[in-house]
């Protein structure tokens, strides 16, 4: 349904910086460069991108917006919410842990994380289900 998601960035270099870390712990390779100065990640058929508005208005984090990353493992999860944090992240919500929130999507390990712009994000592995 999606095919990419671009977030506004302050300091695109500073934001690569803690995308790579983040990203790198859930498998992603590095970022390329538009001749923008937009920094771009892709997996499979995923992109992300960080880069300053092209309106040449300030970035703001989007109140309310949530960024899931899809991880392997919970240890993947906590490498990635680890990385983040010594790139100048700040963690928000509930600690890294299992959560059970019943229903469709049952239970899963998850950690919120802000980047260096207030963008939220939730590190997030759901187990295979049970047969």
């Amino acid at each position: 349904m999606f095919t990419h998601l671009l977030l506004g960035a302050r300091d695109p270099d500073t934001s690569r910086q803690f995308y790579d870390v983040v990203l790198g712990a859930l498998g992603v390779a590095p970022a390329f460069t538009d001749p923008q100065g937009r920094h771009f990640w892709r997996h499979g058929s995923n992109t992300l991108g960080v880069g300053r508005p092209l309106d040449g208005q300030p970035a703001s984090a989007a109140n309310g917006s949530t960024l899931g990353l899809a991880a392997q493992s919970p240890e993947q999860v906590d490498a990635a919410h680890a990385a983040g944090l010594a790139a100048g992240g700040a963690t928000c919500e509930d600690p890294p842990g299992w959560r059970d929130r019943g229903g469709a999507n049952g239970r899963y390990y998850a950690a919120y994380l802000r980047d260096p712009d207030g963008h939220k994000l939730c590190l997030i592995h759901r187990p295979a289900k049970a047969s």
